[in-house]
C-alpha cells in the first residue's frame, strides 16, 4: 500500500517516523507499507539462514531485514528476505545506527527474496532491476507459489537466470560448497 502521495528523496525516507513498527520499502520514491511476512516466508528465510550458517558463513554477515538502498528513477529502498554481506560490507556497516546498505557500501554477496502472493512483480521485475543496478552478484526469487527458485546470477553487467523445480539440486558461484535442492527449501517448510 502507497503512503505518501509526494515521492520522497532517500534523506527524507531514513529520516520517515510514523511511530509506528509498520515496516517500510521505498520504490521510485513512493513509500510503501510492508504487509507482515507469512509464517511460511518466515520459515524459509530462517532455514536459508541456518544453512548458510552451516556452510560457515558467519553470522555478523548474515542479515534479516537489512534495508538496502537502490538506484531507480527515484530512490528506492528493498527489505530483501535475507542478505549476506561480503565481509567489507559488514565492515562498512560496523557500529551503524541502521541496519541499511548506502549507495556508497559495498553491495551485498547475495540476497533472498522469498515471493508473497500478489507481488511477484517487485521480485520478479523490479527488484531484479534495482539489485542489478547495485552489482549484487547474486539473487535468488524463493517461490512456493510457483514451486521454483530462481536464481539470477550477475556477470558481465547482466543477471543470467536459471529456474530450478522441485526435484532439482541448485547450482550457486556465491555458495560454491551448496548441496541444496527446492525441495528443501519449499517442500520441507
Amino acid at each position: 500500500m502507497t503512503i505518501a502521495t509526494q515521492k520522497m528523496t532517500l534523506a527524507e525516507f531514513l529520516a520517515f517516523d510514523d511511530g509506528t513498527e509498520t515496516r517500510y520499502e521505498l520504490e521510485n520514491g513512493e513509500l510503501i507499507a510492508m504487509p507482515a511476512e507469512s509464517d511460511l516466508n518466515q520459515r524459509i528465510a530462517s532455514f536459508l539462514f541456518a544453512l548458510f550458517l552451516g556452510l560457515g558463513i558467519p553470522s555478523y554477515r548474515l542479515r534479516l531485514g537489512l534495508e538496502i538502498a537502490a538506484s531507480s528513477a527515484r530512490a528506492s529502498v528493498r527489505l530483501p528476505d535475507l542478505t549476506v554481506l561480503s565481509e567489507e560490507g559488514a565492515i562498512a556497516l560496523e557500529g551503524a545506527s541502521r541496519s541499511i546498505v548506502l549507495m556508497d557500501m559495498p553491495p551485498p554477496l547475495l540476497v533472498v527474496e522469498v515471493v508473497s502472493e500478489g507481488q511477484e512483480n517487485r521480485d520478479y521485475r523490479y527488484k531484479r532491476s534495482e539489485y542489478g543496478a547495485r552489482g549484487i552478484a547474486e539473487y535468488w526469487i524463493v517461490d512456493p507459489i510457483a514451486q521454483r527458485i530462481t536464481l539470477l546470477e550477475w556477470v558481465e553487467g547482466l543477471y543470467e537466470e536459471r529456474t530450478y523445480h522441485l526435484g532439482e539440486t541448485i547450482h550457486s558461484a556465491v555458495l560454491q560448497d551448496l548441496d541444496l535442492t527446492v525441495d528443501r527449501v519449499l517442500a520441507d517448510q
